[in-house]
């Protein structure tokens, strides 16, 4: 198996990737000046990444003390298993080391041999000051995020109110027309049961009527029409 298929060597690749970017970003850190956002963000990563490579050597090292109980059946040999131990233990050396600086912090030298108690005390000040500015920074950014979360709560409030004034001029609408529906049907109702009983009426009275009843009744209209068509057009 050639080292590009070998996924030992695809593993150690990306964990060389991973500890080189920590030797970056612990450079950085070192320069970064103690008690800043840029120094605590940097501290958080290195640690953090610290933290998964060595997860990932451990994983490594697991998968070595397997092909280690027969070397032969994964096409290795003890020469291969001692390199890749020796790789191993010194990436896992390498990454303990920048930790273990970073857990303890930058102390500047001139800290701890300076001569000088007033550079010392003056020194001890500039910290002090530093970070209460830094407290307080943070505190300022909490109170501006609290007051963002209030003003938003508020708008939020605002529309849920609104929205529930809507909702309640819907169901009076929503009232009104069911009211006047009602209305209307009772209307509806009580005109179809008059027209009922004109129809029954009428139909009561024309059968009653005789044939002869109703040709008299016919032949009055005519000469009643005569009558008036005389009197409008010949007089």
């Amino acid at each position: 198996m050639t080292p590009a298929q070998d996924p030992f060597y695809i593993v150690k690749d990306e964990i060389q990737d991973s500890i080189d970017k920590v030797q970056d970003t612990f450079n950085q850190w070192k320069q970064a000046p103690e008690n800043t956002g840029e120094y605590v963000h940097l501290t958080r990563e290195l640690l953090t990444t610290c933290e998964s490579v060595q997860w990932q050597v451990d994983e490594l090292e697991k998968a070595i003390s397997v092909a280690e109980r027969d070397p032969a059946y994964y096409g290795l040999n003890e020469a291969e298993i001692g390199k890749r131990r020796n790789w191993t233990s010194t990436a896992r050396n390498q990454v303990v080391s920048v930790r273990r600086n970073v857990e303890g912090g930058k102390h500047k030298s001139s800290f701890g041999h300076s001569g000088n108690p007033s550079e010392l005390g003056r020194s001890k000040q500039h910290i002090a000051q530093d970070n209460d500015d830094f407290i307080a920074s943070e505190s300022d950014q909490q109170m501006l995020l609290m007051k963002q979360q209030d003003d938003e709560l508020d708008m939020l409030s605002a529309s849920v109110q609104r929205i529930g004034g809507v909702g309640l001029t819907i169901h009076e609408e929503l009232v009104g027309q069911e009211k006047l529906l009602g209305e209307l049907s009772l209307d509806m109702e009580t005109t179809s049961n008059r027209l009922d009983f004109v129809q029954k009426r009428v139909a009561m009275v024309l059968k009653k009527a005789s044939l002869k009843g109703q040709i008299m009744m016919i032949a009055f209209l005519v000469i009643l029409f005569i009558i008036l068509f005389v009197l409008v057009f010949l007089t």
